[in-house]
Parts: C-alpha cells; structure tokens; sequence
C-alpha cells in the first residue's frame, strides 16, 4: 500500500535527512586507500549514535532475506552493485576502488534513505565517466517525479541517461517507498515508461537509486545472501536520495 506522509511526518524527515546526509559526507571523506570496510562501519554507527538516531539497516531483514543485515552501513566495492556487508570479512579499500556507501537512519520513528558511490585514490577515466552518469541520472530521475505524474517516468528518465551512455541499467534492483518502513511500495524501477506505474502524489516519500553497471545489466547473489554483484565482473555506480513529491518540484530530503 502506498502511503502519504502528513506534514508531521516530513518535518521529520527533513531534520532525519539534514542528520544522513552529515553523516553520509562525512564517512565519503574517509573513503581512502588503506582503509577498512570495518573502520567505516564503526564510524557509521558512532555518527548515527551520537544524533541518538538509530542504523535503519541494523538486523532489519526484508522479504526473502534468509537473515537479519549485520551491519549499519553497506559498502560496496568495483563489482559489487549494492548490500555489501563491512563486517564479516577483512576488507581494505584499494587504490582506484569506486566505493558506494549507503545507509538508512532512523530519527524520530521515520527512515531516510540515501547511497553515494566515491573514488578511492586515482580512478579510471571510465571508472570516473561512470560515477558522473550515475549521478546525473539521480538528479534526473527527481526532476521526473513530479505530482501527477507516474512512477515510470523515473523510470524512463534514468533509464535514457543510461543507454545513451551504453551501461547496463540494473533492472533486478529498484528504489522504492520509504519512511515509515526502510522498504515501501511503490518499487520505483530504473527503466520503464512515463505511460506506467502509480501516480506520484504529494506527500509520497520516495528512495531514488540509480544502479549502472560498466558492462551487463545482469547480477548476480553472493553466497551472503545480500551482497549483489555484476554479473560480469565489471564495475558498478550507486547513488541515492530520499525525496518527497510536492505539488511543484520535488524536494530531496537527504541533500
């Protein structure tokens, strides 16, 4: 079921998505050669803790996950598209990596939701084109989402930005409904048409999340059962903000 948060309830949001993004900048700029997944993951959850909000992603399991996520934070290396876990293996970052961070937070009972993907050291010139695309097709993407209009034209929006630039649009991984939940309908897909999908709607709070990939749009599940990969090995871009549909242009709560 969609739902329409009151004016309560964005006022809220607005305060949780001023916290995330502090927090999301701050842990981008610890994205280094020689760092730790763990490192970052610690720091998430020191940010998180002393705004006395809570990790949204901590030991919450979504619909088919065989466990609870272990971790605050998701960082996800190269090839890894999303749902990266910090915690569970000894990992350090690598010169020309791209990292993407994403995190929820909790503040107030209500859940935003936001990903950035950065560089560590020198990158390639695709590697850099990639994560340049990516975010623009973000930023695309929210200008789409207006009221009255339908979820496809996200969809569509992103999706254009990415063929034309020859990636692979990840089409098994969507955005989605946020707020009262970490995950809520609508699904917002990467592609797809301005003709389809449910009618955007003041009020509607939204998680934006284009995912391109270097090479095929296929994925695949690691053995961990969150961490999704590109099917070819090739890397991926991530980038994400919670928004709200507004009866003009929409407002991005986590900027």
């Amino acid at each position: 079921m969609i739902t329409i948060k009151t004016k309560e309830d964005i006022a809220k949001l607005r305060e949780g998505g001023r916290r995330h993004a502090v927090i999301l900048k701050e842990l981008a700029k610890m994205v280094k050669p020689g760092v730790k997944t763990i490192d970052l993951e610690n720091a998430a959850r020191k940010l998180v803790a002393e705004g006395n909000d809570k990790a949204a992603f901590l030991n919450y399991k979504p619909a088919g996950a065989g466990r609870p996520y272990p971790a605050a934070l998701c960082v996800s290396i190269n090839d890894e598209i999303v749902h990266g876990i910090p915690n569970e293996k000894d990992r350090v970052i690598q010169e020309g990596d791209i990292v993407s961070l994403d995190i929820g937070l909790t503040h107030s009972g209500l859940i935003t939701d936001s990903a950035v993907t950065v560089a560590a050291g020198v990158v390639s010139e695709e590697c850099q084109k990639l994560l340049k695309v990516t975010k623009e097709a973000l930023m695309a993407g929210i200008k789409a989402a207006r009221a009255g209009k339908r979820v496809g034209a996200i969809g569509e929006a992103i999706e254009c930005i990415g063929i034309a630039n020859g990636y692979g649009v990840v089409e098994d991984l969507s955005g989605h409904g946020v707020g009262y939940s970490v995950h809520e309908d609508p699904y917002v897909p990467n592609y797809g048409s301005s003709k389809k999908g449910a009618i955007l709607k003041p009020g509607m709070v939204l998680a934006l999340e284009p995912m391109f990939n270097l090479g095929t749009k296929k994925v695949v599940l690691d053995s961990d059962g969150y961490t999704f990969r590109t099917a070819d090995g090739r890397p991926s871009a991530h980038f994400e903000h919670t928004i709200v549909i507004t009866k003009s242009d929409p407002e991005i709560l986590t900027l």
